[in-house]
């Protein structure tokens, strides 16, 4: 469907070193966004993250991966297997085909 509309950006999203937990022990996912947004943007990293928690995430517990609108520290982010900090972080415009991973750093002892 979305492969081939200009309307849809279609891409993957995995949750590793823990998160999957709070998504069902779904650790890939695949994703589908509109191609702009109400106010006229493609669809960001910070979208995405309000995305996830409000459509994805099962557990109630979203400070284990959101804090303020943002990741939470202790989980990187990479973006093409690049770290999204080269990317331009929650700016960045999620593109076709990306794929996203969340890894959590954070072990408990």
């Amino acid at each position: 469907m979305a492969q081939n509309n200009p309307n849809w950006i279609a891409f993957t999203v995995e949750f590793t070193g823990g998160l999957e937990i709070l998504f069902d022990n779904e650790r890939k996912h695949n994703v589908t966004l509109p191609a702009q947004l109400s106010d006229g943007n493609p669809p960001n990293i910070s979208f995405l993250l309000q995305y996830l928690v409000d459509n994805l995430m099962k557990d109630q517990r979203k400070e284990l991966f959101v804090l303020e609108d943002n990741v939470r520290p202790g989980i990187l982010v990479l973006i093409n297997d690049a770290d999204w900090e080269l990317e331009g972080e929650e700016k960045y415009e999620i593109q076709q085909g990306d794929t996203i991973v969340f890894v959590s750093t954070l072990h408990g002892g």
